[in-house]
């Protein structure tokens, strides 16, 4: 599998995860500006997108690390990360952003 094809599974994967938790939790974040992440020497690869959420305006990145966990930075509109949540499992990602984003 070519790194391009794995990168785009990765960001499907976890858009899809997302999705399953809660149909509507893209839509009630406001998310847009999808892009894949990359892998790294810490991540696999990873999904970010813009938010216009009640309280969090600006970046969600969803990375996934070696260890097959996420980690979530928040990243404001002056591109200062707010906010990093590390360990989280598939089930947790609506709720951990749900929980920034004030709902």
């Amino acid at each position: 599998m070519s790194t391009t094809t794995q990168t785009m599974e990765i960001a499907k994967t976890i858009l899809e995860q997302i999705k399953y938790a809660d149909r509507s939790a893209l839509m009630t974040w406001g998310a847009q500006n999808f892009a894949a992440i990359g892998e790294s020497k810490e991540f696999q690869g990873g999904l970010a997108f813009q938010v216009n959420g009640l309280t969090h305006q600006g970046w969600v990145k969803v990375c996934l690390r070696w260890a097959d966990d996420y980690t979530i930075v928040f990243i404001n509109k002056k591109r200062e990360t707010v906010k990093t949540f590390e360990r989280a499992y598939c089930d947790m990602l609506v709720p951990v952003i749900d929980w920034v984003e004030g709902k």
